[in-house]
């Protein structure tokens, strides 16, 4: 745990955490809520860092009540991924929301959330064609259907994720937009690293001691291709090559012999994730990754700014 987290766990008491642990029970809470005021959520699955706290006091600086779930959402893992091993610490979980002055938990189980007869799923066009997807066969799936329903049991105004999952982003953006879902606006906040680059996630704790010391090359091959981006020259000013920013980054990335496998590397469009041949300074585009240091498997992406005029700085 970060001393930022442990600092939060250590200090417990402070507000009254209400825990939903069914949808019932839940709903019960949400309809003696007042009608006006806003409400604030970020869905988790537990294992909190200091990413999940950002976008918690992001949420309660921005609203009058603050909801967080806990959930390991089963239909997002595909075979053989690890579902069984992901990291659970709901009562660590639940002392950092208290601390940070989240109102109410919703922690269901499985049974609650998929019924027997449960049939019911939002499959996204186009996201299992995407790198990640690939990657992941039924992934976004998952993930759009889980969130759709904590949307509608949930109901918030402002809904809270961090950006280092890139193409979930521009799921529940579309998710949102595409199917009309309620006046909810949907809030997307800078990934957050540790002191050397490294993105923060719940798999970080897989990663053994020479590991863990070795995957910030992924950021940095990704900070190398977004300077190349913003320095280079072609002879019109506009574009670069999508290939050149894959190579630059592959070739920082291979210079580690601990990364093990690199699953993806991917230039896309900033609104759809779909890839593109060249980045046109005048849009931006992102650049995501996927790799395993050992066999902890690890993603991470970083946006290339659309450049005024077309021009580098």
């Amino acid at each position: 745990m970060s001393a930022a987290a442990a600092a939060v766990a250590s200090s417990v008491g402070k507000h009254k955490l209400t825990i939903s642990n069914c949808i019932s029970s839940f709903r019960s809470m949400r309809k003696a809520l007042d009608p006006n005021m806003k409400i604030g959520f970020v869905p988790t699955m537990g294992a909190l860092h200091d990413g999940h706290l950002s976008l918690l006091k992001k949420a309660r600086t921005d609203n009058d009540v603050v909801i967080a779930s806990i959930f390991v959402n089963p239909t997002q893992f595909g075979v053989g991924e690890d579902l069984d091993k992901y990291p659970r610490q709901f009562e660590k979980d639940t002392a950092m929301l208290s601390q940070l002055g989240v109102d109410h938990v919703f922690a269901p189980n499985v049974e609650n959330m998929y019924s027997k007869n449960h049939m019911m799923y939002i499959d996204p066009t186009g996201f299992d064609d995407i790198p990640e997807g690939t990657s992941r066969p039924g992934h976004f799936r998952g993930v759009a259907t889980i969130v759709a329903k904590l949307f509608n049991i949930v109901q918030p105004s402002n809904a809270y994720f961090g950006q280092k999952d890139a193409a979930q982003c521009v799921l529940i953006r579309r998710l949102v937009e595409d199917l009309n879902m309620m006046d909810l606006n949907v809030v997307i906040c800078d990934t957050v690293r540790e002191k050397d680059g490294l993105a923060m996630s719940s798999r970080n704790a897989y990663l053994e001691c020479d590991e863990r010391a070795a995957a910030p090359i992924i950021y940095q091959s990704l900070c190398s291709a977004k300077d190349l981006y913003q320095n280079s020259n072609n002879s019109d000013g506009s574009s670069i090559s999508s290939q050149e920013l894959v190579d630059n980054v592959k070739s920082v990335i291979q210079s580690e012999p601990l990364v093990s496998e690199i699953q993806y590397i991917s230039v896309d469009n900033l609104q759809t994730m779909k890839p593109i041949q060249e980045v046109n300074r005048e849009d931006g585009a992102v650049i995501s990754l996927a790799c395993k240091v050992g066999k902890v498997r690890l993603i991470d992406n970083i946006v290339l700014e659309a450049l005024p005029n077309g021009l580098a700085d």
